[in-house]
């Protein structure tokens, strides 16, 4: 009795209404009247949802009516596609992190005098003043050995 109470009253609250522009039939019925009833009446042609196994069962026998070359043309297409997503899926998680940066600290204690300060720069300056004549003098020995001067 309650199932033919449940389907009058789906019935009642589902009507029909013509679309003003595109002459299509409109359901308007709520949304939680369960699964019997469409709320959407151009979509209530699609079959059910069904399981994964039933939908298998279906392309198998859908690709035992085809020729050879049909279906090896749809495994080939399939596998082009299965490695393509798959690529985009492994490239997305291979260098995407940065390296790592090795920040080099020198800890200085806070009762300096300005003389150690002063000092401690002309020292730095000057091993960065050798360090850049090193690279030129490399610089000047890779020209001569390519014959560039």
């Amino acid at each position: 009795m309650d199932d033919r109470w449940a389907t009058t009253e789906r019935q009642s609250l589902l009507r029909l209404k013509r679309g003003p522009k595109s002459g299509l039939m409109q359901c308007r019925a709520p949304l939680a009247l369960g699964r019997s009833a469409a709320y959407i009446c151009p979509m209530s042609w699609f079959p059910r949802p069904s399981s994964p196994v039933a939908a298998f069962r279906d392309l198998a026998a859908f690709m035992r009516q085809r020729s050879r070359e049909q279906v090896i043309g749809g495994a080939l297409a399939f596998l082009v596609t299965a490695i393509i997503v798959i690529e985009f899926l492994v490239d997305a998680k291979i260098g995407t992190a940065p390296p790592p940066q090795v920040v080099e600290v020198e800890l200085y204690p806070s009762n300096r005098t300005d003389a150690q300060i002063i000092a401690d720069q002309k020292k730095d300056m000057a091993d960065k003043q050798a360090a850049q004549k090193e690279r030129q003098r490399e610089f000047q020995k890779l020209a001569k050995q390519l014959r560039i001067d």
